[in-house]
């Protein structure tokens, strides 16, 4: 029995089609997915999502968001999902550092949405370094 796999970004629908297993990010830890898995609705937090693919692994780097699972189907909704070759390192590393600079500086005249605005932005921009310099090895 197939698992049928969507993941959707405010952007575009970045994937969608059937696969073997999902592997999430999930809040509270890793969560694998095969076919006829317990139905649940979870959080997820920035970090690698793996699935297999006409017998190939791919893995994208996805920001927080949720995940709706079935017995035949994962549906991913994320802020981001990015490859190996999207993620541009500097970048990533230049956003950390502006997020950092502005909560050191500000924090105590932001409200509570700006601080947890800024805290994503380093998290989002962290799981894509760490995802992109393992994929390297």
């Amino acid at each position: 029995m197939p698992l049928h796999l969507d993941i959707v970004t405010p952007e575009k629908k970045v994937f969608s089609d059937s696969v073997d297993n999902v592997y999430l990010p999930g809040a509270e830890g890793e969560i694998g997915v095969l076919p006829l898995h317990a139905g649940l609705v979870t959080a997820l937090k920035p970090g690698e999502l793996r699935y297999l693919h006409n017998g190939q692994v791919v893995t994208l780097a996805i920001g927080s968001g949720f995940a709706e699972i079935t017995q035949t189907k994962v549906v991913v909704l994320t802020d981001m999902a990015l490859g190996e070759a999207e993620i541009d390192v500097l970048s990533a590393e230049e956003a950390i550092q502006r997020a950092q600079e502005a909560l050191r500086n500000v924090e105590h005249s932001m409200d509570a949405e700006e601080v947890a605005f800024l805290h994503g932005v380093i998290a989002k921009s962290t799981a894509a370094i760490q995802f992109k310099r393992k994929s390297r090895h």
